[in-house]
C-alpha cells in the first residue's frame, strides 16, 4: 500500500508550547497579511498534552507577545507565585537561604505555577480557532527530502505493524505531509531532530548538548498545609557532590507538583535517579508537606542543560528547530517554557517571510538565527551560561558557588570579566566503571511516601499496543552483556525510571537484557546515558505513551 500525502505551507511537528506557538503565530501573520496559508501539526500523544511533563513555573513573558489577552481568553495561569523559598538540605535538617543572597535574575516575582499540559490544551484550542489543523496520535517517523537535499516534509509511521515487522490485518500505512517549511518541535532528544543535526551538522560550530533527568510527581495534599503559590527548591542531600535537586510548587486545587532533577553526567553507575527521587521525599521537611495526602500521578522525562554553549545551528535546508528541539532552557531558572515559545514564534516570523516573498522551501530560514541572537531568549542565556559548566568543571558545591558569583557579575554589568565556560564531557562518557564506584544501598519504598516504579508507571497511564516493532533499538544486541553488564553492572536498570531495561537469567546463566518497551514513558533518557550509545529511541506507533492528564 503506497502512502497518501498532503501538502500545506507549514507542517509542524510536535504539539507543544514551542510548536503550537509557531502555529499559532503563523496564522496570526497570515490574518495580518490577508494571506492564505495552510498550517498543519502532529503531535505523537494521544491527545495534546498527554505527553507534556514540566515542573512548571512559567514566566509569561513570551504569551504576553504571543496573545496578550491570555488572561480574559482564559490562560490556565491561575496561580501567581507568592512566596519563594530556597533550601539546602542534609540528611534531617535544612536551612532556608535568604532571598537577598540569590541573584536577581533568580526571583520569580510574576511568575506562576501550574500545570503545562493544561496550558498545552488551551494553546491547541487557540491554535484551531485560527484555523490551524491539528492532528493527535500520529508520530513523525521519518524525515522526508527533496532530490537536492532540502527537507520536503516528514511521514508518520505506519500503523499496525506487529513486532516480527510483518504487516496485521489492521495494517495502515503512515501518511507523507509535505510543506514548503518542517519546523521541528518534538522537544528535548528529538528522535528526527537527532537526525538532521547529524545530517546538517548543525553542531558543527557549536558544542554537544548536556541533559538532566526530572522526575515529577502530582499530590494531593492536606488543605492544611497548603499554600497556593509558594515555590521551593532545593539542593544538597541526597545527592552529595552529584548536581541536581528538588522542587516543591504548591499549584491550584490542593495540589503540590513535587519532582527531582538529577544532571545525567553523573558518574556512579549505581546512582539512580528515580530511587533519588523517592529518597527526597522522606527529608523530614519534605515529609511534613506529603503526610496526610495522596499521590495522584508520575511522570519523567529528560531536559536540556547544555545552555547556550549547546545551542545547535538552529535552521537548515528546508526547515528549522524550534523549541527543546534545540535546547533553550535556562538551567539556574529551571525555566525554558518563556524561551522555547519564543523561538518557535521568531521561526514562525522567518518561515512567513520567506512564504510570501515567494519560496518554496529555496531560502533557508537564516532570518530566524540572526532574529535569535537579538533577542531576549539569547540575553537570558547568555546570563547563565556558565552555571551548568561550572557543576561540571568544579563539582556540586564549588560550582554552585561560582555559578552563583558568575550571575551576580553578570547582575550588575561585569559579566563580560567572567570567561565563557566548555562543556567537557558529555554526559554517557562521564560515567565510571562499577569497580571504581560503591553501591548504593537505597531503602525499600513504604507505599506512603516513597514507591516503587512500576507502581509508578502505573499512575502515569502508559500504554503502548504490545505488538508491535520496539522502539528501543539496540545497534548491537551483545554489548548489553558483554559491556554494560560487565563494567558498568547494568546501569541502565537504575537510570531508566520505567522498569524498561532489566537484565535476567539465573545464577550461574549468561544474563539477558530484556527490554519492557510498553512501560516506556518516552524521556528519551536511555539515548542519552548509554556508555556506548548503543540504544536509539525512535517514535512508537502513534498515540503510544503516557498520557499524563495535567502535568
Amino acid at each position: 500500500m503506497e502512502r497518501e500525502s498532503m501538502e500545506f505551507d507549514v507542517v509542524i511537528v510536535g504539539g507543544g508550547p514551542a510548536g503550537l506557538s509557531a502555529a499559532i503565530r503563523l496564522m496570526q501573520l497570515a490574518q495580518e497579511k490577508d494571506q492564505e496559508l495552510m498550517v498543519c501539526v502532529i503531535e505523537k500523544g494521544s491527545e495534546i498534552g498527554a505527553h507534556i511533563l514540566s515542573g512548571a513555573v512559567v514566566d509569561p513573558i513570551a504569551l504576553d507577545e504571543l496573545i496578550p489577552d491570555w488572561k480574559e481568553k482564559g490562560a490556565p495561569l491561575n496561580t501567581p507565585v507568592v512566596d519563594n523559598q530556597h533550601w539546602v538540605l542534609s540528611e534531617t535538617g535544612h536551612k532556608s537561604l535568604p532571598h537577598f543572597m540569590m541573584p536577581p535574575l533568580l526571583s520569580n516575582d510574576g511568575m506562576y505555577t501550574l500545570s503545562l499540559g493544561n496550558l498545552t490544551r488551551w494553546l491547541a484550542e487557540q491554535a484551531e480557532a485560527l484555523g490551524v489543523e491539528i492532528y493527535p496520535g500520529f508520530a513523525g517517523s521519518e524525515v522526508l527530502y527533496h532530490e537536492d537535499g532540502r527537507v520536503k516534509g516528514v511521514a508518520t509511521g505506519d500503523m499496525g505493524v506487529g513486532r516480527d515487522g510483518e504487516q496485521k490485518a489492521g495494517y495502515t500505512p503512515g501518511m507523507e505531509l509535505h510543506a514548503k517549511y518542517t519546523l521541528f518541535a518534538e522537544g528535548c532528544r528529538g528522535s528526527l531532530s537527532k537526525e538532521l543535526e547529524a545530517k546538517f551538522a548543525l553542531r558543527e560550530n557549536g558544542q554537544f548538548q548536556t541533559y538532566g533527568i526530572g522526575i515529577k510527581e502530582l499530590w494531593d495534599i492536606d488543605p492544611s498545609k497548603h499554600v497556593p503559590g509558594r515555590v521551593i527548591h532545593t539542593q544538597g542531600w541526597p545527592l552529595g557532590n552529584t548536581a541536581g535537586g528538588g522542587f516543591i510548587y504548591h499549584q491550584e486545587n490542593n495540589q503540590v507538583a513535587i519532582g527531582f532533577v538529577v544532571t545525567l553526567d553523573y558518574e556512579n553507575p549505581y546512582l539512580s535517579p528515580f530511587d533519588e527521587m523517592q529518597r527526597f521525599k522522606t527529608h523530614p521537611e519534605v515529609r511534613k508537606i506529603l503526610e496526610g495526602g495522596r499521590r495522584v500521578a508520575y511522570g519523567a522525562r529528560a531536559i536540556n542543560e547544555g545552555g547556550l554553549q549547546s545551542v545547535p545551528k538552529l535552521y537548515f535546508p528546508g526547515g528549522a528547530l524550534v523549541g527543546c528541539a534545540a535546547g533553550f532552557v535556562n538551567v539556574p531558572r529551571i525555566k525554558g517554557t518563556h524561551n522555547a515559545m519564543k523561538s518557535a514564534m521568531l521561526a514562525a516570523e522567518s518561515a512567513f517571510d520567506a512564504i510570501v516573498a515567494g519560496s518554496n522551501g529555496e531560502t533557508e530560514l537564516s532570518s530566524y538565527e540572526d532574529a535569535f541572537k537579538s533577542s531576549w531568549i539569547y540575553k537570558d542565556l547568555h546570563k547563565v551560561r556558565n552555571a551548568r559548566p561550572a557543576l561540571a568543571k568544579f563539582g556540586a558545591k564549588w560550582g554552585t558557588l561560582y555559578a552563583g558569583f558568575d550571575m551576580w557579575m553578570n547582575t550588575i554589568g561585569l559579566g563580560f570579566m567572567m570567561p565563557t565556560l566548555k562543556h567537557i564531557h558529555k554526559d554517557n562518557e562521564a560515567t565510571k566503571k562499577a569497580a571504581d564506584c560503591q553501591p548504593i544501598d537505597y531503602p525499600k519504598p513504604d507505599g506512603v511516601i516513597s514507591f516503587d516504579k512500576l507502581s509508578s508507571v502505573f499512575l502515569s497511564n502508559t500504554n503502548h499496543e504490545e505488538d508491535q516493532p520496539i522502539h528501543l533499538q539496540l545497534k548491537d544486541e551483545s554489548i548489553p552483556v558483554s559491556v554494560n553488564w560487565a563494567d558498568y553492572n547494568g546501569p541502565e536498570q537504575r537510570f531508566c525510571p520505567a522498569g524498561v531495561y532489566e537484565y535476567v537469567g539465573e545464577d550461574g546463566e549468561e544474563k539477558r537484557l530484556q527490554i519492557n518497551a510498553q512501560n516506556c514513558v518516552h524521556c528519551k533518557t536511555c539515548d542519552i546515558k548509554d556508555i556506548t550509545q548503543n540504544i536509539n529511541w525512535v517514535v512508537p506507533e502513534g498515540g503510544g505513551g503516557p498520557n499524563y492528564p495535567n502535568m
